[in-house]
């Protein structure tokens, strides 16, 4: 029985698998409590498709492909910040229209240009199929990402909550806006190779939603969604090897199942009191 338990251990793919969803979960984590507080689940969406283009023209261009992935999610966060300033249109109206615009550029770019990067690996990612370089360039996108946050904390969390006060006593808040932005647009890079474009979004909103509802102070919730976070990628991994599944869809059921849970729960407390 202990050999069957521990056989996903047993596989240096899975090890690697086991180690890359441990490194990005933590930024997303901590990233998804400030999109869920500030009401921006959809600039997570918004950014994470629009990274196509930016992938298919970095091949192209014979550059890494993460350089194109970031500067194209930059592109729709500060195109959908300008345009939302400057019209009486809503912003996640925006950024629906910006997102969509730039993922159907890219599946138009994929499907005109000869490439030997799979479409399925960018969309839902090859998490079982990494390198020693994805597991690298990672690490130091999360430990990078990770330290500014925890830096930026209280300045990050009065311009989530009020930023008039934020600018009336100094703090930069345009800097601080995109910023925050870059910090989400690196990361949903650095989560490619594991769950892809698609998928990326279930790590950036679901932890920061579960923590929401089971905390009401900010502290708490991010330690509550960074632990959601890890144990959820860890068993998704863990039970995709005995189910034979694909890793990161099965990572995002269970975070859906969290919700669920953490919901059921909230509600039940609501009840009571």
């Amino acid at each position: 029985m202990a050999e069957i338990l521990s056989a996903p251990f047993q596989y240096s793919f899975m090890i690697n698998a086991f180690l890359l969803t441990a490194i990005i979960s933590i930024p997303s984590a901590l990233l998804s409590c400030y999109l869920v507080l500030k009401g921006w689940s959809l600039m997570g969406d918004a950014i994470s498709h629009s990274v196509l283009p930016g992938i298919i023209i970095s091949y192209l261009l014979h550059i890494p492909l993460l350089i194109g992935a970031f500067c194209s999610g930059m592109i729709c966060a500060v195109a959908s910040g300008f345009l939302s300033e400057n019209s009486r249109i809503k912003q996640d109206t925006i950024m629906g229209v910006v997102f969509s615009g730039m993922f159907g550029f890219g599946i138009v770019l994929y499907s005109k240009v000869s490439t030997e990067v799979h479409l399925d690996h960018i969309l839902f990612g090859n998490i079982l199929g990494l390198s020693r370089e994805d597991l690298l360039i990672s690490f130091f996108i999360s430990a990078a990402v990770t330290i500014l946050i925890t830096l930026k904390r209280q300045d990050l969390l009065l311009h989530t909550f009020d930023p008039i006060h934020a600018r009336s006593i100094g703090i930069p808040v345009r800097f601080l806006h995109y910023g925050f932005l870059a910090m989400v647009s690196i990361t949903i890079v650095a989560t490619l190779s594991a769950v892809g474009i698609i998928l990326s979004i279930g790590l950036l909103i679901a932890p920061g939603a579960i923590a929401f509802l089971l905390t009401q102070r900010f502290g708490q919730m991010l330690i509550i969604a960074t632990i959601i976070s890890l144990l959820s990628s860890f068993l998704g991994i863990y039970i995709s090897f005995f189910i034979d599944s694909a890793p990161a869809p099965t990572i995002i059921l269970l975070l859906s199942a969290f919700f669920i849970g953490a919901l059921l729960h909230a509600n039940m407390k609501l009840k009571t009191n």
